[in-house]
């Protein structure tokens, strides 16, 4: 088990791209430190992956602090989208040698990497707006009209199924971040249940809300109806809010791995909002 409480951000007044970029493995290695999240990878787990584990995962986070960090900076100096986009591409390959050429992190890199260049280019300029509102603005007519890829998994069933995917979601100002996983996010602290069991709640609420492309890949528009409809009725049923949340909750990661669905994206988006929550909380 990791430290969830070790790391507080650096005041804006004493802002250090190395913290961005600790920050953003930490809130990776927090989403691992995560169960029971349906079908996907914990510390308890593999889930639905036979490719991956816990210390894979947790190993490219930290390969990738450094990347993050370079982001910050690129932001600070009003980098555009194809200097943030050359990091990103450095990003990948040091994820791929460190995890043998297992994707791990690659939705991470492109959303959390967006985000750790709006984080330090509003520090910069002193700009008071959330980190999705800047990606928008600044990066986002780029982010809609550069190169897509052709072969990843995600971009591959945003294409066949018309989803909007990671690129439109960046684009839009992350609005799963911010109207979905935040508010759920914090109703489940709310709960006393746990910050775990919070990170729990805010994951399925992206469930049951957000056209998964990972979800799309491995079950088609059947197991993306599934996945939501199973999360949906977990938090009509109180989510965590309840005293046996954790069986209910472990029921559903059972049902996800036995059918091979796993929402990456949504496990990507979680550590985004606790990107977010604990930056934006700070300022």
């Amino acid at each position: 088990m990791i430290a969830t409480t070790s790391l507080a951000y650096t005041p804006a007044s004493h802002f250090r791209s190395e913290d961005v970029g600790d920050l953003a493995a930490l809130c990776l290695r927090l989403e691992v430190e995560t169960h029971p999240k349906p079908g996907l990878v914990s510390h308890i787990d593999n889930g639905a992956h036979c490719d991956m584990d816990a210390v894979l995962l947790i190993r490219s986070a930290e390969a990738l602090a450094p990347f993050f960090a370079d982001l910050a900076a690129a932001g600070a100096a009003s980098a555009a989208m194809d200097r943030l986009r050359a990091i990103g591409i450095a990003a990948e390959r040091a994820m791929l040698a460190a995890t043998g050429g297992v994707n791990t992190h690659r939705g991470a890199i492109f959303g959390l990497g967006l985000l750790a260049a709006a984080a330090g280019f509003r520090h910069v300029y002193g700009v008071r707006r959330s980190l999705g509102a800047l990606i928008a603005d600044r990066w986002g007519e780029a982010i809609l009209t550069g190169p897509v890829s052709l072969h990843s998994h995600g971009a591959n069933a945003a294409r066949y199924y018309g989803a909007g995917g990671a690129r439109a979601e960046a684009a839009r100002g992350l609005p799963s971040v911010y109207k979905i996983a935040l508010p759920a996010l914090r109703a489940g602290r709310g709960f006393a249940r746990g910050d775990e069991a919070a990170r729990v709640h805010a994951c399925m609420a992206l469930i049951a809300s957000v056209e998964d492309t990972n979800l799309l890949h491995r079950g088609g528009a059947a197991g993306l109806a599934f996945a939501q409809a199973q999360a949906s009725t977990f938090l009509a049923e109180g989510g965590v809010a309840r005293t046996d949340w954790q069986a209910r909750a472990t029921a559903i990661h059972r049902a996800f791995t036995a059918r091979n669905l796993s929402p990456g994206g949504c496990a990507d988006l979680l550590a985004m909002a606790l990107f977010v929550d604990r930056l934006e909380a700070s300022c």
